[in-house]
């Protein structure tokens, strides 16, 4: 192990589960038909593919396969279910986000703001956890979406999905959530959380990159982002990447059958890696609710530490201070200022990601480098 790096970082992305890889690979040779070509057996067999993929990836959100919409990633799914939405509703309705989403739903919210659209940012408590109560008082007929992230890409919280649905739907107001971190590792059911659109990313579950998905509950009209074709629907022209679709299939089928017996297994990382610092550092904060997260998830800080410094001295370890959509900002985090932390808090944060083929040497590994690069560094500072 001496040598080798440890990727603690799986909330930035995810590796390639070989058995993704070997799904895929047929399709990079002789398998190299058009999705979109039914004249022929060679573009009929991709499309079967495609469709095959598709079945997979609703099953593991409970979806019809025909309320899959494939995309490139996440971000252009958030921004299709945001701006397509709202495009497609009568008048000039009201946008309703959260204070912790990803940024691109937080930038598009900005944009629509700056166009003059009525954008409401809800704010969440010390946990990181939306209070019901609170969208429920912005719930108007003025408003035309509400959009949640079901687990936070930085603190790794999960908001009470479910009790937002049921008020959405009571109140006629379409529901989408930003379910990038969460499908795969939790429960995740469109039906149960009363969502009316849902997005998805493939490089978060051991898929390949370049490909994610909308969820479109039957019945819910969006406008297209991008004009061309009548692909997928007429949402969201061009050619489907079929490797792509293939491998995100393949993916959503691995974590649909082995999501439970892996969380318990994260979780006990977690709890195993936290316990091994907090032990250590009587000072260590955990960012974040520690009863409603992630199971491979831990935000930590310290008070008296740049998290800057500190990664850099254990080069050994992928970690990283934030997210990687924020990768080159020089900004402090928003999540982490938006549950209250101060900014010497915040410059204490790191995040760790666990994933499916962390070990438990590893795990304990990085807890004792992590301690023993922090008395180094905090002798060099004394």
């Amino acid at each position: 192990m001496a040598g080798q790096t440890i990727y603690l970082d799986h909330h930035a992305t995810t590796p390639l589960d070989p058995r993704v890889l070997e799904a895929m690979l047929p399709f990079y040779g002789a398998r190299f038909g058009n999705p979109h070509s039914s004249s022929h057996r060679v573009g009929r067999a991709a499309a079967e593919a495609v469709d095959a993929a598709r079945a997979e990836v609703a099953a593991l959100v409970g979806a019809h396969a025909g309320e899959i919409i494939f995309t490139s990633g996440a971000t252009e799914a958030n921004n299709l279910a945001i701006l397509g939405s709202l495009a497609a509703c009568q008048g000039d309705a009201a946008f309703v986000t959260t204070s912790v989403e990803h940024a691109s739903v937080r930038q598009t919210a900005a944009v629509l703001a700056e166009t003059g659209r009525r954008v409401t940012i809800l704010p969440v408590g010390p946990d990181g956890r939306l209070d019901p109560v609170q969208v429920e008082s912005v719930l108007t007929p003025a408003v035309g979406l509400v959009s949640v992230i079901l687990a936070n890409n930085e603190i790794g919280v999960i908001q009470p999905l479910e009790e937002i649905g049921r008020l959405c739907r009571r109140a006629g107001v379409r529901l989408h959530a930003d379910a990038a971190q969460a499908a795969g590792k939790i429960p995740v059911d469109v039906e149960r959380l009363g969502v009316d659109l849902l997005s998805l990313s493939a490089h978060k579950i051991y898929g390949p990159m370049g490909i994610g998905a909308l969820y479109v509950r039957g019945g819910v009209a969006l406008r297209p982002l991008f004009h061309g074709g009548a692909q997928e629907g007429g949402l969201r022209p061009g050619t489907l990447p079929t490797a792509l679709c293939v491998g995100f299939g393949a993916a959503c089928r691995l974590a649909r059958e082995e999501r439970a017996a892996e969380a318990a297994r994260l979780a006990d990382l977690r709890d195993r890696l936290f316990a091994r610092l907090a032990n250590a550092l009587p000072d260590l904060r955990l960012n974040g609710s520690a009863l409603h997260r992630l199971p491979g998830n831990l935000n930590i800080s310290l008070p008296d530490v740049e998290a800057e410094d500190w990664l850099a001295a254990v080069p050994e370890l992928a970690l990283s201070t934030g997210a990687a959509c924020a990768s080159g900002s020089q900004a402090p985090s928003h999540v982490l200022r938006a549950i209250g932390l101060t900014e010497a808090e915040i410059q204490g944060s790191i995040r760790i990601g666990i994933g499916r083929f962390t070990a438990v040497e590893e795990i304990d590994r990085a807890a004792a480098l992590l301690l023993r690069r922090l008395a180094a560094l905090r002798r060099d500072d004394g």
